[in-house]
């Protein structure tokens, strides 16, 4: 016997939306305590996107991370447009990040840049910035 879905789609539906809380990381202790929701969950969102390096953590979705490791030895004229690229790219991944822009690139020494962008949220603003060996 087949189910019968006659007047299911005839009712109202409310749409919750659920919150999206979740662990409050302290990076200078290396702890996690509390819980953070909003803006500053995505500020810790953002952190573990670019600092994860997809494909090499069995535990996380292909879509989860960013790609650096094959920009070791490019030229920087190279690795700059690709990281602003791939920043993009993994970060939209995320739901609640709607776009980022605003890239500045620093070279604090040689083989290293600094990337900073800002990431517009369903929240609000926020900067984030990464450094990479290249």
């Amino acid at each position: 016997m087949i189910p019968s879905t006659v007047g299911f789609l005839d009712k109202e539906f409310k749409i919750r939306e659920k919150p999206d809380l979740t662990y409050q990381m302290h990076r200078e202790d290396n702890l996690a305590r509390g819980y953070v929701d909003g803006l500053e969950a995505v500020k810790q969102a953002i952190y573990k996107i670019i600092m994860t390096e997809r494909y090499q953590y069995i535990m996380y979705s292909w879509n989860y991370g960013i790609e650096l490791g094959d920009l070791f030895g490019e030229p920087v004229t190279y690795v700059c447009p690709e990281l602003k690229r791939r920043i993009t790219e993994a970060l939209l991944c995320d739901s609640r990040i709607k776009s980022v822009d605003g890239f500045t690139f620093d070279f604090p020494q040689k083989g290293v840049v600094h990337v900073s962008f800002t990431a517009h949220t369903v929240f609000g603003d926020t900067q984030g910035e990464r450094e990479v060996n290249f």
